[in-house]
């Protein structure tokens, strides 16, 4: 049999990924990358900690967990395949399949016939085109280059302006915090992660950040940048910041021009649109990675949602269907997760507002819990969101924010959304047990519980935000802390009145009939014991606070 010539544009995350499985799966093939930079197979998720200064070389991002770098010999004399970087794809001849690269040093041109074409040309951030974007100073983070003159940026900078609150701007702000630059994060929207969380989590992340000292600035767009040479300052329409550096953050575009000058079909979301088997509308080529859409798990709409985690499954599916394993990809639930400074963040599936948006009679539910059991040492707390559909109960979506452990409680409504469990499912699986890990009732059977109690009609509650919001709208709304005494003294939400569960049978005549009341305690247990105490007393407008003290993401008073 003669021997395939599977060419694949783009040597990072998918394109690698689907070499190395396709030489596992066929010894013969003559397998080419081509990628147009030297830094072939690094890791861009480790850059802001590179930044931060968590480790020292920078290559290593490139390297593999044994220490080698992945540079074209590695892939060479180990994984045995042709890397050519430097080199530019300029056209795919799709009826000669043939595809015409560019040496970028020597501008020399040649042309490479293939039996299968992988794209793997990944995203590119975006740049807006403002006054002042071209400063010096002024840069995305994408690459290892970005990320050495950022590191160089900020051994001077005194001053640093990120424009976007998503991942990257996110852990970029806490590196450059951690290295004492003053840190002023721009959002235009009114919070941040807003394509990931609801607001209520996503202000959780709004504390943590002021409580660190960032400059944190919502609804508030760019306008222009400003300075000589280098950048000086940010201007917005609401004041100006100085700024020795500014990171650009603002999101990322698929790279398609090679594909749309080809005639390969782009999707709705403007990526290259593919099968489940990662081929696009013409069978000799398959697209992976960053530059193609996918399918939603939960709504069945066309998304794009970036990550490495999903270039990899499309690198290893493209390859076994490419060698004959018919392998399908079943599309994601954008599940991810990020730290923020001392705070744990986590999502997958459907947010409340999206499920809205796609037409489900949706219903949510914030808990709050340890994340272990409360008396062992270390144990922090996590604030868990569920979101699901209120006629067929199936779940739709989550969130896990907190200091405790939130990846393991994703991960487990990861596992529930691809099988399609509902909350009553969720509530009784067999998670393991003991002290150091988890409470003899995990914080995600608890949250799926109190979800059960909301959806059956046994709890009226609202959200920390919702109450907070009503109350800034002039609305009477008594605030009933059910804590003790101590747990008053030693942190507590501004004008709630003290009445402590143990106490509330005794002294139902102090709380008046016709206010909404709102009791809460640290997690809400007591909170919910308190409006089933007040509803059995004949009171009618009790609703308890979802999540109490800890999901509260406004200021306290101590």
């Amino acid at each position: 049999m003669e021997k395939r010539n599977i060419v694949i544009i783009g040597g990072v995350a998918a394109g690698m990924k689907a070499a190395c499985r396709l030489r596992r799966l066929d010894a013969q093939a003559n397998i080419t990358v081509i990628d147009r930079t030297k830094d072939i197979s690094y890791g861009a998720c480790p850059l802001p900690y590179y930044i931060e200064g968590l480790y020292d070389d920078l290559n290593e991002v490139r390297k593999t967990p044994a220490g080698v770098v992945r540079d074209e010999g590695f892939f060479s004399k180990v994984k045995g395949f042709n890397t050519l970087t430097r080199c530019e794809a300029t056209a795919i001849d799709r009826q000669q399949r043939t595809l015409t690269i560019r040496n970028l040093d020597s501008c020399e041109e040649q042309t490479i016939p293939y039996d299968c074409l992988v794209m793997a040309t990944g995203n590119t951030p975006i740049l807006p085109p403002i006054s002042g974007i071209d400063l010096k100073g002024v840069l995305p983070l994408k690459t290892m280059d970005h990320a050495a003159q950022i590191d160089s940026l900020a051994q001077t900078a005194k001053n640093a302006v990120i424009v976007g609150g998503g991942l990257i701007g996110l852990e970029v702000a806490e590196a450059l915090t951690h290295r004492g630059i003053n840190v002023t994060l721009l959002e235009m929207k009114d919070q941040v992660m807003a394509t990931a969380l609801d607001f209520s989590s996503a202000a959780l992340v709004h504390r943590e950040l002021r409580n660190k000292g960032v400059n944190l600035r919502l609804a508030e767009p760019l306008q222009r940048i400003e300075g000589n040479g280098s950048v000086e300052r940010v201007v917005t329409d609401q004041g100006s910041y100085d700024a020795d550096l500014v990171l650009m953050a603002i999101g990322v575009r698929p790279v398609v021009d090679l594909a749309r000058d080809a005639g390969i079909e782009l999707g709705t979301t403007g990526a290259i649109a593919v099968n489940d088997q990662m081929q696009t509308s013409d069978p000799a080529i398959y697209a992976i990675g960053d530059c193609v859409e996918s399918t939603d798990i939960i709504s069945g709409k066309k998304v794009y949602i970036p990550l490495g985690s999903t270039a990899n499954k499309h690198g290893r599916i493209a390859a076994n269907n490419i060698c004959g394993q018919i392998e399908h990809f079943p599309g994601i639930l954008g599940s991810l997760a990020v730290k923020v400074f001392d705070l744990n963040v986590a999502r997958t599936g459907l947010s409340a507002e999206d499920a809205q948006l796609h037409g489900y009679d949706s219903i949510s539910h914030t808990s709050s819990s340890p994340d272990k059991t409360h008396l062992y040492p270390g144990c922090q707390s996590i604030v868990i969101k569920l979101v699901a559909d209120r006629k067929s109960r199936k779940l739709l979506g989550a969130q896990v924010v907190g200091t405790g452990v939130v990846d393991k409680r994703i991960d487990i409504m990861v596992t529930a959304l691809s099988l399609g469990a509902t909350v009553d499912q969720l509530a009784q699986f067999d998670l393991c047990y003991a002290p150091p890990f988890a409470g003899a009732m995990d914080a995600i059977l608890q949250a799926a519980n109190a979800l059960r109690n909301k959806m059956d009609g046994m709890a009226d509650s609202m959200s920390a935000c919702e109450a907070y919001q009503r109350i800034q709208q002039g609305e009477d709304i008594l605030l009933l802390d059910v804590r003790s005494p101590a747990e008053y003294d030693e942190i507590r939400i501004p004008g709630a009145t003290l009445l402590p569960l143990g106490a509330l049978r005794t002294r139902l005549d102090e709380i008046p009939k016709d206010r909404v009341v709102v009791p809460f305690c640290k997690v809400s247990l007591r909170g919910f014991e308190a409006q089933l105490i007040l509803q059995q007393a004949g009171f009618t407008n009790i609703r308890y606070m979802e999540g109490g003290v800890l999901s509260w993401p406004y200021e306290y008073e101590q």
